[in-house]
């Protein structure tokens, strides 16, 4: 547990082409994902302001967007305060991920090229390696970098942004739900039998496949959210 001298709030680098407003957004979403913004807590744009050494004024911004993401929630009269994600928020989140990450897996097995297969195959051979180290960072990363691949290659730029948003939505739970046990095997072979219908360019299984995941996915979330 952090102590009373250690900051909640990633510095900002001002020395990056990084927008400020997408920085601050990073630091909050890091701050909200590691605990240090708790579900429930109040957010005070002069006191995160003060934190993070700028202005009101990209605070206020980043946290409109934080509010379109579904990590703050924004109350009239009442302020701004980190929100809680129930189990219903979870199953309504699913129900449209798991329509969208199938039409995006059945576009991404007609439209891939081979460069980018090989690409995903890489990804998917470096998440076995990080797997059998536990190395969960590294699993998380590159899932990250797994299902992004795959977004590019559906060719839709929309649908990509869309399914992106929901993911944020829910991502503060993704190491709790890769933490549970079993779930990293399974997630391993439910990539790996999406990557081989991609490859064969059958995209009815290449759709049911990703059904699958986002099913299995979303049944551990829930298991893992009660028992946490």
């Amino acid at each position: 547990m952090p102590n009373d001298t250690e900051p909640r709030l990633e510095p900002i680098n001002l020395d990056t082409y990084q927008p400020l407003r997408e920085a601050i957004c990073e630091s909050l979403r890091n701050a909200i994902k590691k605990g240090k913004l708790k579900p429930g807590e109040r957010l005070m744009e002069v006191q995160l302001a003060e934190e993070l050494g700028i202005s009101r004024t990209p605070v206020r911004e980043a946290i409109r967007k934080l509010e379109q993401e579904g990590y703050v929630i924004m109350l009239p009269r009442r302020g701004t305060y980190v929100s809680s994600v129930s189990v219903h928020d979870v199953q309504e989140i699913f129900e449209i991920r798991t329509a969208l990450e199938s039409l995006s897996t059945g576009l991404a097995a007609r439209r891939i090229e081979n460069e980018e297969l090989e690409r995903l195959q890489k990804l998917l051979a470096a998440i076995e390696g990080f797997i059998e180290k536990r190395d969960i960072d590294n699993i998380v990363k590159t899932d990250i970098e797994f299902h992004d691949l795959l977004y590019h290659v559906s060719r839709n730029e929309r649908l990509g942004q869309i399914i992106s948003n929901l993911k944020e939505q829910l991502s503060r739970f993704r190491t709790l739900s890769m933490s549970y046990p079993g779930r990293l095997e399974e997630t391993l072979e439910e990539h790996r039998e999406m990557v081989e219908a991609i490859a064969s360019g059958d995209v009815e299984a290449a759709r049911e496949a990703a059904e699958r995941h986002m099913v299995r996915a979303e049944e551990t979330l829930l298991k893992a959210m009660r028992n946490s």
